[in-house]
Parts: structure tokens; C-alpha cells; sequence
């Protein structure tokens, strides 16, 4: 190898690395980036705002009301095929709804879709959580929702105590927290004074 060719070789051995560094740190961010949650907002149902009551059927024809959820904790949950975010969080609602005992019940609500397109989705990922189908959009504006995914936290009494904006991996310790306090603290007062916005 001639003097030139070492000449040549050294001075690129700076720019690979850096071209191998970038390339390296771009991957790093993607990876970290698609398994992150989003953010969300977690704030207490507004103490003067009734919680709406519930009378539906779901896709499978079994019928949610006031009745069936008294004592439970109801973790109602608003989603549409086309949001990204709600196809991120419905696996950790299943695993949620897997794992609980019979004093928790996820329900989910899609939005503004035929109810064969939710039940396609469904069947094609394999989740079994029950699913209401909303598809004029009147349940999502009885309860406010108008972002999705968006998520109310039901106490045993009925009463309503949190919104939670954004997806969360309900399969999580942070979830479970939540669900403990929402058991324990029925009463709307206990909501309203710990009434805070999180973000991870």
C-alpha cells in the first residue's frame, strides 16, 4: 500500500465512524421511540358532572348495565380502528382483562365505526374483551370524550372518579395503583382533592 492509499484510508476512518455512529444513534432513537408509551393526561371527573349511566350490548350480545357493574371497578375505555395509540394500549386491556379478579371489568367502547369493522379487528388480533359498538358517536358524547384513546375509571359505586387522555399500558404497576386507589376511594371528594395531570 502506497503512501496515498494510507493517506486516504486515515482520513476516512474518521468519517465512518461518524457516519457509523449517527447511523447507530438513529436506530437506538427509533427503537426506544415505538416502545415508548405516549404521553397522557390523567385528571378527576369533574365532581358536578353526573357520571352517565350505562345501558349497552356488547358485540357479543351480552348486556352491560347498572346491575352488572354495581360493586366492580369499570375500566371503560374509547377507541377506533383507525388510532394508532388505541391499537397500542387494546393488547394491555386484554392482559388487564385476563389477569383481573371479578371485582374488575374492562370495557371497551368503539367509536364512530361500523360494528363489522371493529368486529373484524377484533377476531384478527385475537382479543376477547367485550366491545360496545358506538357508531353514531352518542355514547362517546354522553361521557366527553372526544380524543381517542380516552379512558374513564368507573369506583364500585358507580360513580366516575378518572379521565385518562393518551394510552397507557394498563398491564403495568402504574395501572394497577390507579385501579387500588379507584377500590378503596369510592367517594367523588377523595377524587376531586387529589385531582392532578400526570405525564410520562
Amino acid at each position: 500500500m502506497n503512501a496515498r492509499s494510507q493517506d486516504m484510508q486515515a482520513k476516512a476512518q474518521p468519517v465512518l465512524g461518524l457516519f457509523l455512529g449517527v447511523c447507530l444513534a438513529v436506530l437506538s432513537s427509533c427503537f426506544v421511540t415505538s416502545n415508548a408509551w405516549a404521553q397522557f393526561d390523567k385528571t378527576a371527573w369533574p365532581p358536578n358532572t353526573v357520571t352517565p349511566q350505562m345501558q349497552a350490548v356488547d358485540l357479543q350480545g351480552k348486556a352491560w348495565n347498572a346491575t352488572e357493574l354495581a360493586g366492580k371497578v369499570v375500566v371503560l375505555n374509547f377507541w377506533a380502528t383507525w388510532c394508532a395509540p388505541c391499537k397500542d394500549e387494546l393488547p394491555t386491556l386484554q392482559t388487564l382483562h385476563d389477569i383481573s379478579d371479578s371485582q374488575t371489568v374492562v370495557l371497551t367502547i368503539n367509536v364512530r365505526e361500523p360494528a363489522a369493522r371493529a368486529v373484524r379487528y377484533m377476531q384478527s388480533t385475537g382479543m376477547t374483551i367485550p366491545v360496545i359498538s358506538d357508531a353514531t358517536g352518542d355514547l362517546a358524547k354522553r361521557w366527553g370524550v372526544t380524543v381517542y384513546p380516552t379512558t374513564i375509571l368507573i369506583a364500585p359505586n358507580g360513580q366516575a372518579r378518572w379521565r385518562i387522555v393518551g394510552d397507557v399500558d394498563w398491564s403495568g404497576a402504574q395501572a394497577n395503583t390507579w385501579l387500588v386507589d379507584v377500590r378503596q376511594n369510592a367517594s367523588p371528594s377523595n377524587a376531586a382533592s387529589k385531582a392532578t395531570t400526570l405525564k410520562r
